[in-house]
């Protein structure tokens, strides 16, 4: 069975929302103080509640994230869909890394580099080392940044080999880890692959999730973990605590996919 559609009076209002939600989030990313980090943080969180808002999208937090710490946090999630950033946004404000393609994209690359998005070639080994030591600076200085480690978007069927380079830079700032692991749901309460942004582009993406009657996003936080904790352990060890955990989070409920 496949899931329940919008109507297309649904759907045209969502485009009218997403569209005054795109104006409204660009002008507040305009006036961003960097140096406050208060300010900012605040303006990602209304930032992601927004989008969710404009199309209609339910949160549901299962495992809830704990207490960030004073320090900046590095948060590391499966990747389905361009919505994990406003989901992840509305409960956990953080800079994102991200791929050089998002950065020229029309409106949402501009609001990118305004809250703080980090560019990275994913293609080039020498960005590698500079985008740790700017990673590695935002943490110390007590600024969170989230990145999706499989480097590339899946289906939300399965999880996708996690790369470990930038796990690096939770090693050099000392920073803890924290784990989300994201699932997708339609109106009848099953796993859906349609908000997946694998193998499509953004305005067939777009238009499929409109279409879709309901989407509910759940989100849930393993318990923080740091490099301190596993003194003899490296990036690769660090990468294999958060990607067994997304894995066996995803893979607890698949028989429930549509």
């Amino acid at each position: 069975m496949s899931s329940p559609k919008a109507s297309f009076t649904t759907r045209l209002r969502r485009l009218s929302r997403l569209t005054a939600w795109l104006y409204q989030t660009a002008k507040n990313l305009s006036n961003i103080d960097g140096n406050n980090p208060a300010q900012r943080n605040q303006a990602v969180l209304a930032l992601g509640q927004g989008a969710l808002n404009a199309l209609d999208i339910e949160l549901e937090i299962g495992t809830p994230p704990q207490q960030q710490s004073v320090n900046g946090t590095l948060v590391v999630a499966n990747h389905v869909s361009w919505l994990d950033i406003f989901a992840m946004s509305a409960v956990y404000p953080s800079s994102f890394i991200a791929k050089q393609e998002i950065g020229k994209w029309p409106v949402l690359g501009k609001m990118g580099k305004n809250a703080g998005t980090v560019f990275i070639n994913r293609n080039s080994r020498r960005d590698i080392e500079p985008i740790n030591q700017a990673i590695g600076a935002a943490l110390r200085s007590g600024q969170s940044v989230s990145f999706f480690p499989e480097a590339r978007t899946s289906s939300g069927r399965e999880v996708l080999p996690f790369k470990a380079a930038l796990f690096q830079s939770a090693i050099n700032a000392g920073a803890p880890i924290q784990v989300v692991a994201l699932r997708y749901y339609d109106s009848l309460g099953r796993r859906t692959i349609e908000p997946s942004y694998a193998d499509v582009n953004l305005v067939s993406s777009l238009w499929r999730i409109i279409s879709m009657k309901k989407i509910r996003i759940r989100l849930d936080f393993a318990p923080l973990y740091r490099p301190s904790e596993y003194p003899d352990s490296d990036r690769y060890e660090l990468k294999d605590i958060a990607e067994n955990y997304v894995r066996q989070t995803i893979e607890s409920d698949k028989d429930s996919f549509e």
